[in-house]
């Protein structure tokens, strides 16, 4: 806004680094300029939090004071920000952050930012109420919760209404605000324009309606309130993976920011997604704030934000409406039935839905046999503060099928969890028919029982209700290639890895369908993903080892120091057989038996079988069959047991398992 066009428009502006004269008592300046403007316009960039101490940090606690003096339905805080500063940053007051901001890139101003500075500073606007409205330009900041104060300062008849707009010392942000407001001072040296927004829009072109949450920062001044801020953000990110039309990044990769100094620019295009969701939560007794922000990742545009004030027992609700509002923003439109499909399953019980969040966090970091029961303890204690808990069956569910694949050994001590499990999750979808979490509790424990006809038909009724669910499609994928099904599993695989492209997880899945699919070269560039992720990643070396570049698997497999352990053994006895190591293979062979006991011997029968060893291997297989083990569903498609597949014993097995054609 040019000097002669603020005239026009009755506006003066006063800057903090642009008005003050020499010899002038500052201090006392700054003061009466807060006191008597009408609007404070707080520029925000990363100087604000490289700054940790400045005067004008006093300025905006002016500000900020004089704002509670006045009625609550009065605008005069707003908050700017020229850069990729995410609204939760800590070092930004409590009273910015929950309003809505302005996101002007570059100090570029829209028209429509300028029009409602205008509307704001009107006689009309000034001396009568005014009500919030949801914003419908990318460039409003109007909020339909935050009522921001507003007032006048009046010079004779002149109606000229003053702006302090202060800014934090540092070139961008001066040089920004000079550009934006056309300050009053002597013009600076030229800048280079930013870029405009259509080219950014070119070079970055994310799916349409695509959209990451960002974990809700914790504001409740209690770091063992974490786990509710992660829980309650993880609950809103599932409630929007459930709207079909959104296409939703799924936690491991959003959550992979948590913590990190990291612009929204950047974070999108790591992602690939459109829009980019933040927020806060601050929790006090039964009572919760939640303030989320929207906004545009290609344009840097602010799309909308919103404060809710709601007790716990309304989580689910706000959920819902949460979800509604940012697809009314990214201008999607909804079918009918989205509020019964994200409510689903949930509880209005407080105590049950914290119990619930402690324990999927927990659950999330088992590591160990106890880790997973002390989770299967926590998932029925929420069951036991509300019995129509469908989401808590599921997950327990869940936990029990881990329990019983991972950690009993012994067809019956399996089986009477797998029976639980099976309970679980007829309980999850009695309560909730549609909740795609029950369903996938089924397929899996059909899946670990060797039912693989009413597993798929689990599987295809979840995907269903959750297409775009990343950990119901990569254990689809996975599913669905070792059922033979190669396309729809690496379909299903290669869409897993799209919507959660920073779990490592995803990319060994989509590695290990192109190995069971006989593509092991395709899968090296896969499994190299997996591995920059984490460097613990298995999949490499059984690329390369089936490639026949041996030297290369070991050195992949040694270089394994945790995490894999089970599979860095079982590559390792593979690997030095064929490097003619044979008593280091056998070695290798030892520390899986003493390590993970007599419940592998399908495992065990892989290794005999690349060895050569014919008779133990079809020993091992047949003992994997009388114990029921679930890994059986390898037996299929795996390369590892080619050297069987002529031997009538064998091909009794395959029959007994009864996989679909």
């Amino acid at each position: 806004m040019s000097g002669s066009q603020r005239a026009a428009a009755g506006i003066e502006v006063w800057l903090d680094q642009s008005e003050l004269r020499g010899g002038e008592a500052w201090d006392r300046k700054i003061r009466k300029e807060i006191h008597d403007c009408a609007l404070f316009i707080a520029i925000i960039s990363a100087n604000a939090h490289a700054r940790v101490e400045g005067y004008f940090r006093l300025e905006w606690k002016l500000a900020v004071d004089r704002s509670h003096l006045m009625a609550p339905d009065r605008t005069f805080l707003v908050p700017v920000v020229i850069d990729d500063t995410p609204q939760t940053d800590e070092r930004i007051p409590d009273r910015f952050r929950e309003l809505q901001w302005t996101r002007c890139p570059g100090g570029q101003a829209s028209p429509a930012f300028i029009e409602r500075a205008q509307r704001l500073l009107s006689p009309a606007q000034t001396n009568a109420p005014t009500t919030a409205r949801p914003a419908t330009d990318p460039a409003s900041t109007a909020t339909p919760t935050s009522r921001e104060p507003v007032r006048a300062s009046w010079r004779d008849n002149t109606a000229v209404l003053a702006i302090v707009v202060v800014l934090v010392a540092g070139g961008l942000a001066y040089f920004a605000i000079d550009k934006f407001w056309a300050s009053k001072q002597q013009p600076s040296p030229p800048t280079p324009p930013a870029a405009p927004a259509s080219t950014a829009a070119t070079a970055f072109a994310p799916p349409p309606h695509s959209i990451a949450v960002l974990p809700f920062v914790n504001m409740s001044g209690d770091k063992e309130q974490e786990y509710f801020s992660d829980g309650l953000t993880e609950e809103i990110l599932n409630s929007l993976a459930r709207v079909n039309e959104l296409q939703v990044s799924a936690r491991t990769s959003a959550f992979s920011f948590k913590g990190k100094d990291v612009k929204i620019g950047t974070i999108a295009r790591e992602l690939n997604v459109g829009a980019i969701l933040e927020g806060s939560v601050r929790r006090s007794g039964h009572t919760v704030r939640v303030t989320a922000q929207l906004n545009n990742a290609v344009t840097g545009f602010h799309l909308w934000s919103q404060t809710y004030d709601r007790d716990l027992s309304d989580v689910l609700a706000l959920q819902t409406e949460i979800a509604n509002a940012v697809a009314s923003a990214l201008k999607v439109t909804l079918l009918g039935g989205v509020a019964a499909k994200i409510e689903a399953g949930g509880t209005r019980n407080p105590a049950a839905f914290d119990a619930y969040l402690r324990t999927a966090k927990a659950y999330r970091e088992a590591q160990t046999g106890e880790d997973v029961q002390a989770a299967i303890a926590g998932y029925t204690e929420a069951i036991r503060l509300d019995p129509e808990y469908a989401l808590a069956y599921a997950d327990r569910s869940l936990a029990l099928n881990s329990f019983g694949t991972n950690f009993t050994t012994g067809s019956g001590a399996r089986r009477n969890y797998f029976n639980k499990a099976e309970v679980d999750a007829g309980k999850a979808i009695a309560l909730a028919p549609d909740l795609a979490q029950g369903h996938l509790a089924l397929a899996v424990l059909f899946e670990s029982s060797l039912d693989f006809l009413r597993a798929s038909q689990e599987y295809d009724r979840a995907l269903a209700l959750e297409p775009g669910n990343a950990r119901l499609l990569q254990n689809y994928a996975w599913f669905a290639v070792l059922m033979g099904q190669t396309e729809a599993g690496l379909a299903a695989a290669h869409r897993a890895v799209a919507l959660d492209p920073l779990n490592s997880g995803n990319h060994y899945s989509l590695g290990a369908a192109l190995v069971l699919a006989r593509r092991p070269r395709e899968s090296i560039a896969v499994f190299t993903d997996a591995r920059a992720l984490n460097p613990n990643d298995s999949g490499l070396g059984f690329a390369y080892y089936w490639i026949g570049d041996f030297q290369s698997a070991r050195a992949a497999f040694e270089s394994i120091q945790a995490g894999n352990h089970f599979n860095r053994l079982l590559g390792l006895a593979l690997t030095y057989d064929k490097l003619g190591r044979h008593t280091d293979a056998e070695t290798m062979l030892a520390q899986m038996r003493a390590s993970m006991g007599a419940g592998y011997a399908v495992f065990y029968a892989m290794i005999y079988a690349q060895w050569g060893d014919t008779a133990r291997a079809l020993d091992s297989l047949e003992t994997a069959m009388r114990q029921d083990e679930p890994y059986l569903e390898y037996v299929k498609v795996n390369g590892l047991f080619d050297p069987l597949r002529k031997e009538p014993r064998f091909q009794a097995v395959e029959r007994a398992l009864k996989f679909p054609n």
